[in-house]
């Protein structure tokens, strides 16, 4: 088995959980049928859909400081550890291209932001800011950046829309994603806006920074585990209650990626990470993880595997009785579970499939020894 030593298997865990997530959300029988936590809010508000995002950029920050904060203390160059994030980064960002490309990759309308996208811009600045500043400086430019995105969005109003707009299409920031973005900008939302925008990722941007910032804490050695727990538990609370108090003023919206947005979703994951933590690596209880730890330790792969899958899944056709044509997913799904199941469990217990599918595939990674770095 991997050597998990020097690994905060915790982390590995929380990772785990929230690309497992990621994957059951992204991967239902039917777009029909879903069960609302399953599903994204449909402007303000949350579900616990909306969660599994930030969380994973969370964890993103909170593992720059795991990764660097070593190689920055044996004295490895700062060139070479630039270069390193550049490449990661740019891997990334391609392996979401990719994705959003494939099979055709139409350059005329291809995506330009997506969930990969943003991974590799939010990872590859916050890296940069964790080599280049203190942690004093890392915090006031995570709440520079709230404040002055909140400040842009509530008094900055798009041309033609009034100040204040925060609707779908009267927000700022999907005018500028309108505009800069053109032809390449999410079809999902009819063109109107992309979840992944350019100005968004500002607070995305601060999402990892909270990350960075807890760990920071979690490598600080003059205090024991139990006190790192505490403060990550009551660091999540504040978060929560300005997340709250924020929210009547700047709503808690996923797809724009609000300040609100930012400290209630950075609250929970603090303490769920603080409950990991607590559970994992202090209290030992770990037997009940090894499914997550597969998922966590190859998360990326996870991810692009699954993407390329389903995609391909639409492609294939079968024909039927009538001659017509279906896409292998729509008849995997309609044959092996709507024939017996309701509409809406039926679409579960498809994604619920797919996922074991995959746990299955990640164990085998795992039991060769393999750990897929980019």
């Amino acid at each position: 088995m991997p050597n998990e030593s020097n690994r905060l298997v915790s982390l590995d865990v929380f990772r785990g959980m929230t690309v497992a997530g990621m994957v059951l959300v992204n991967n239902p029988g039917t777009w029909t049928t879903i069960y609302w936590p399953l599903q994204h809010a449909e402007w303000h508000g949350w579900t616990p859909t909306d969660l599994i995002f930030p969380f994973f950029l969370f964890i993103v920050g909170v593992a720059i400081p795991l990764a660097l904060g070593k190689r920055v203390e044996r004295g490895d160059q700062r060139r070479d550890l630039l270069i390193k994030i550049v490449y990661r980064s740019v891997v990334i960002f391609l392996l979401g291209e990719l994705l959003a490309g494939f099979p055709l990759f139409n350059l005329s309308t291809i995506r330009l932001t997506g969930v990969l996208q943003r991974i590799a811009i939010c990872y590859f600045l916050a890296s940069v800011i964790y080599l280049t500043t203190q942690p004093r400086t890392t915090a006031i430019i995570a709440v520079a950046l709230l404040v002055g995105y909140c400040l842009v969005m509530k008094y900055v109003p798009a041309p033609g829309f009034y100040v204040g707009d925060l609707s779908r299409e009267g927000n700022l920031a999907a005018y500028l994603d309108r505009r800069v973005l053109g032809s390449h900008i999410w079809k999902g939302g009819n063109h109107i806006y992309d979840p992944e925008g350019i100005l968004s990722t500002l607070g995305a941007l601060a999402t990892t920074l909270l990350g960075v910032l807890t760990g920071n804490r979690l490598r600080c050695k003059d205090r024991s585990p139990i006190e790192k727990v505490a403060h990550l538990f009551i660091a999540g609370i504040v978060c929560l209650i300005i997340g709250w108090i924020w929210n009547a003023w700047f709503p808690i919206n996923k797809a724009l990626w609000t300040s609100s947005y930012v400290f209630f979703t950075g609250g929970l994951a603090l303490q769920f990470l603080a409950l990991c933590y607590w559970l994992i690596d202090i209290k030992g209880y770990k037997a009940w993880t090894r499914p997550f730890v597969f998922f966590g330790v190859n998360a990326i792969v996870l991810f692009v595997g699954t993407g390329l899958m389903a995609r391909t899944m639409t492609l294939i056709k079968i024909s039927r009785p009538d001659g017509s044509r279906q896409g292998l997913q729509t008849y995997i799904y309609s044959h092996a579970f709507a024939s017996w199941l309701s509409p809406v469990n039926a679409s579960l217990a498809f994604a619920i499939t797919f996922l074991l599918l995959w746990l299955f595939l990640m164990w085998l990674l795992y039991r060769k020894r393999i750990i897929i770095k980019i």
